[in-house]
């Protein structure tokens, strides 16, 4: 699963590797982003077919809900169900799919001794691509928010000793094909990431989101 990431790189550089068309929006590095933050994201704009980086709240909103602060919020989506998940299901049978840039990522490893968080980063040292579903919500007295989620799938070997879950990770030769650039099947992204990824042991100061530097990534001494 994915409870917990950081986002650091400055808004130039993610649009510049995601080729996105500006204006984008600007917003503070974190090192802790949080649900119900808005967190940036990459869509394709319906009717230019331009890459648009935007920021959008993570926790999903469905469009039918009544009201948005009744609905249980969701930060992830099991790939397995998202065509059955009320909660997903239009956004995933709409092509409503986005990409979502981190430059690593939180987990914490349930052990006898509590909940042990790690930092997780790709060993290549480029940016982390999750695969996400994004959503629209109007209100009656025109309020729109724009949500996201983060799906997941089963852990890769090398990661399975922290969650059985991790979040779908993409490469760059799968991201035209998942912003609908590119005909064709989408399901056969949705599996455990093939890349190789650096795993360090941190202290807990990263479970309070009011802690947000990059002293939360200093390696916890053994």
């Amino acid at each position: 699963m994915c409870g917990r990431y950081a986002v650091f790189l400055p808004a130039e550089a993610i649009a510049a590797l995601f080729r996105a068309t500006g204006p984008w929006p600007n917003w503070p590095a974190t090192w802790n982003m949080a649900p119900t933050r808005d967190a940036p994201v990459v869509r394709r704009h319906p009717e230019t077919g331009e890459r648009r980086l935007d920021l959008l709240r993570w926790g999903l909103v469905p469009h039918w809900a009544k009201d948005p602060k009744a609905v249980r919020m969701s930060i992830n989506a099991r790939s397995e169900t998202l065509s059955s998940t009320p909660m997903f299901r239009d956004a995933w049978g709409r092509g409503r799919r986005c990409l979502v840039p981190a430059d690593l990522f939180y987990e914490w490893q349930v052990t006898p001794e509590g909940k042990l968080p790690h930092a997780i980063a790709r060993a290549d040292g480029q940016p982390i691509v999750f695969a996400g579903l994004w959503e629209g919500w109007r209100g009656a007295d025109g309020t729109i928010i724009r949500s996201f989620v983060i799906i997941t799938t089963e852990a890769n070997e090398a990661l399975r000793p922290l969650h059985e879950r991790m979040p779908v990770v993409l490469e760059p030769e799968d991201w035209p094909l998942w912003l609908g650039e590119q005909a064709g099947d989408v399901a056969p992204l949705l599996r455990p990431s093939p890349a190789s990824f650096r795993v360090w042991r941190i202290g807990t100061a990263v479970n309070n989101v009011r802690n947000d530097s990059a002293d939360l990534l200093t390696p916890l001494a053994h």
